[in-house]
């Protein structure tokens, strides 16, 4: 699993949802706290580089999907389009509008904390690009100033985060933290990386024999303890992870939970269809973890991810727009995770 498994038409149709997605204006989720009679605006007034695919931190990480797409494939035939949609969005004065949102009153803690790591893995891959593209450097230095602001904010949260949120949604903190990282790392951000490090070990460093027969919750889309397995295993040399797997591990027939696609009954529903997303991330999760594990279980690893990807990968791109506005950056994490990065 350690090279990527994302073919060139697969990619294609993920640029395709990703291009469709950020330009497509409605219908959009506003998550805004009102401070006073009037205080609304149209989407694209507060938010003109996230302003589309259906919500704002949909929107930002469909524009990391197709960054990840130009590395993975910088001649793919929608390469150019590509290209010409992120000149148009990751814009320095979008980028403005979008940061000073973060210091209007009743907006500190927006999108806190999924849309701030989602921000700062866009900007991870931007740097990374950059190095081949020069064009990406516009838009890393564009980005720029959003994520070292969120950077901070998000230490400065974590450091007075005594206790974990651990449902599988947009809330889950092993997550945001496991985003985030890639950006600390990626700009030696000591002090990020640091606070992250610090919290993953004082949060999960004592878990035992995780529940995971209580896994999914009826709206998830991560899997509270693989996410937090990956954060781990992201943050620990390789014999602390294997000890720490070891006293974590849930038992053989909880285990066969994570070994298992979950059925999504009503692939209409906003938060139903969020199981294809646990799918999707799950395969991600197994993806990381798989040459970290005891030799007995790498095979069911190995297996349980084709079997996620295969049960909701078709969803990412032939499904509802409550699917398709977000479900492809998952197959990509998935399919495309660099293992070890």
């Amino acid at each position: 699993m350690g090279r990527s498994a994302l073919d060139r038409g697969t990619a294609r149709s993920f640029a395709r949802v990703a291009l469709d997605n950020i330009l497509r204006r409605y219908p959009y989720k506003v998550d805004h706290m009102m401070c006073a009679t009037g205080d609304v605006a149209e989407p694209a007034t507060w938010h003109p580089a996230f302003c589309g695919s259906y919500d704002w931190h949909s929107s930002v990480h469909m524009h990391w999907l197709l960054v990840r797409l130009l590395a993975l494939y910088p001649d793919l035939d929608e390469a150019a389009e590509l290209r010409d949609a992120l000149d148009a969005q990751l814009r320095p004065q979008h980028i403005a509008v979008e940061l000073d949102y973060f210091h209007r009153p009743g907006s500190r803690t927006f999108e806190r904390p999924y849309g701030w790591g989602w921000v700062l893995k866009l900007q991870a891959e931007l740097l990374a690009l950059a190095q081949q593209d020069p064009r990406a450097a516009a838009w890393a230095d564009a980005c720029a100033p959003l994520a070292s602001h969120l950077s901070r904010q998000l230490a400065e949260f974590l450091d007075a985060a005594d206790f974990p949120v651990r449902t599988g949604t947009h809330f889950n903190s092993a997550f945001a933290c496991v985003m985030a990282l890639a950006y600390a790392r990626a700009t030696q951000d000591t002090a990020l990386r640091r606070a992250i490090v610090r919290r993953a070990h004082r949060w999960f460093g004592h878990d035992r024999s995780y529940p995971a027969r209580y896994e999914p919750g009826g709206d998830e889309f991560l899997s509270g303890g693989m996410t937090e397995a990956v954060l781990m295993h992201a943050v620990m040399d390789g014999s602390a992870f294997g000890q720490w797997w070891e006293m974590f591990v849930p038992g053989a027939a909880e285990l066969a939970n994570w070994l298992t696609p979950v059925e999504v009954a009503n692939r209409s529903d906003p938060k139903t269809s969020h199981l294809d997303g646990l799918n999707l991330s799950r395969a991600w999760c197994w993806r990381l973890l798989e040459p970290a594990l005891p030799e007995s279980l790498r095979p069911l690893a190995v297996r349980a991810w084709s079997d996620h990807i295969e049960a909701s990968l078709p969803y990412a791109v032939a499904g509802e727009y409550v699917s398709t506005h977000w479900l492809a950056s998952f197959a990509v994490l998935a399919m495309a995770e660099p293992v070890g990065g």
